[in-house]
């Protein structure tokens, strides 16, 4: 196989594993948005344990899917911090990215697509639903506090998946390390989900941020309402430089030289 192959596999590795990511992930979202029930005997569809449940389980899915082939970095913020720390080619980040994102998007229309009725009782006019498929700050007067949450949060993230990796450290078995992740996820969802819902992934952000705004979504954060959807891109990526950078330089070298 020819670099040119070996790079469509590999981008297309990428868009499917994030497609599934994705697709668990706002699945689980629009569960919990969409059918709310506070009447007695009706079925409750969960709250924000169920989300973090979710997306953690959506995490270790894309990452089965796409492992062998592209590495399942699913996340732009990931990538970079791989071409910085690990010298994956350069030249692969913005391809990767740009997959990544096409999968977010198209997964996001379809979980719009299934869920279309529910959307129409629930927000006929698509007023406060564009967080089934997003991020936005808890707090909107301070977009600072969300920055940093995401900051903290992916590289907490990067910081585990390095650690979980490492063949100087006590790597898992090949199969746990999708399990692993995921449970990482989980934990900075519990920890640090609630300032601005620790997307910790800017095409998981924005991929489907940007299908919000072509759907056509009021408050989408991108072409209407606060223009919040920089922070889930820029923080994640300096973040996630961040904590690569902790564990290589707090833990890495040591056992190198061990």
């Amino acid at each position: 196989m020819d670099r040119r192959q070996t790079l469509t596999a590999e981008l297309i590795a990428e868009f499917l594993g994030t497609f599934v990511l994705i697709l668990f992930g706002n699945g689980v979202v629009a569960m919990v948005v969409l059918f709310p029930t506070n009447n007695p005997g009706e079925i409750v569809h969960g709250g924000f344990t169920n989300i973090t449940l979710g997306w953690g389980l959506a995490v270790t899915m894309g990452i089965y899917i796409a492992g062998k082939i592209s590495g399942a970095h699913l996340n732009p913020a990931v990538t970079l911090a791989f071409a910085v720390f690990r010298g994956f080619s350069w030249k692969k980040v913005l391809p990767y990215s740009i997959a990544q994102t096409l999968g977010a998007f198209a997964a996001s229309a379809l979980v719009f697509w299934n869920y279309l009725p529910a959307f129409h009782h629930v927000d006929p006019k698509l007023e406060h639903t564009a967080g089934v498929f997003t991020t936005f700050p808890a707090f909107p007067s301070l977009p600072q506090a969300g920055f940093l949450d995401q900051f903290i949060g992916t590289g907490l993230l990067l910081l585990m998946v390095f650690a979980i990796i490492d063949e100087f450290n006590v790597p898992p078995g090949a199969n746990l390390t999708p399990v692993l992740i995921g449970a990482v996820v989980v934990a900075i969802g519990m920890s640090f989900g609630g300032m601005h819902g620790y997307a910790i992934n800017p095409a998981r952000d924005f991929g489907p941020r940007l299908f919000t705004a072509v759907a056509g979504f009021h408050n989408n954060g991108l072409t209407d309402g606060s223009r919040v959807w920089w922070i889930p891109v820029a923080a994640p990526l300096l973040g996630g430089l961040a904590g690569a950078a902790l564990y290589d330089f707090a833990i890495r070298r040591f056992l190198r030289n061990s």
